[in-house]
């Protein structure tokens, strides 16, 4: 007796997550009659972090749903933005992620992030206990099950993965309020007060200065500040675009 069958459809968003075969058209998959249609999809090594409608003879389903013999399948992917309900937006991400986590805070992004691998089950937990939507390119990491939230991040470049973070989850932008070494909320400072942090010639070159309220690290218009700035406006001008 032949082992029951569906057809699935992946959408093309999602292609890069299965093998070749499966990336262009309906393919056939055998089904045990138990699994749900979430554990199916994640077989084939989509994360259902990335797993948007999931249509099913062309009505929407759960993830719980047990597929069926017979069944036409279609994966579709996450809609854009995404919302997050429950929680203020707040990012966690792994420690491959540490030059996307300080442009995300240089935008006033509330994004946590250890320079030291802490491990995965570390993450996903903290990702749960603080209610933070895990960012990683880690496959494995996203299909934890104790993660509150969580998104694959799609490239290897650090300016195309902030624009993709931000066309995703679309998160208020509040540029330069948080500190991009510990992500803590910055407040204006005088030069007396990191005085202690200055070199002679930052002293006598500049009066403007903010100040970490968690770490205390100062701040100031400095050699890269342009560099910055450009992307700050990058940022804006994406968001404005997108209104």
């Amino acid at each position: 007796m032949n082992a029951p069958e569906i057809r699935v459809e992946i959408s093309p968003e999602l292609a890069l997550f299965v093998p070749h075969a499966r990336r262009v058209g309906a393919t056939a998959l055998a089904v045990d009659g138990a699994s749900t249609l979430g554990h199916v999809v994640e077989s084939l090594g989509v994360p259902l972090t990335e797993v948007g409608a999931l249509l099913v003879d062309g009505r929407e389903v759960r993830v719980s749903h047990i597929p069926a013999d017979g069944e036409s399948v279609t994966v579709h992917p996450v809609a854009r933005p995404q919302l997050v309900p429950g929680a203020p937006l707040r990012f966690i991400l792994d420690v491959h992620l540490g030059t996307l986590a300080r442009r995300l805070r240089l935008l006033g992004v509330d994004a946590a992030y250890e320079s030291t691998d802490i491990g995965d089950p570390a993450l996903a937990a903290r990702s749960a206990a603080q209610q933070r939507v895990m960012l990683s390119r880690d496959r494995g990491l996203l299909r934890r099950r104790e993660l509150w939230a969580g998104a694959y991040v799609y490239s290897t470049d650090p300016e195309q993965q902030l624009r993709d973070v931000l066309d995703r989850f679309a998160p208020e932008l509040l540029p330069w309020t948080r500190c991009t070494a510990c992500n803590g909320l910055l407040k204006e400072a005088t030069k007396d007060e990191v005085a202690d942090q200055l070199r002679h010639g930052t002293q006598k070159s500049y009066d403007v200065f903010a100040q970490c309220r968690s770490c205390g690290r100062a701040y100031w218009k400095g050699a890269h500040h342009e560099q910055l700035v450009a992307i700050v406006e990058d940022a804006l001008s994406m968001r404005a675009q997108g209104n």
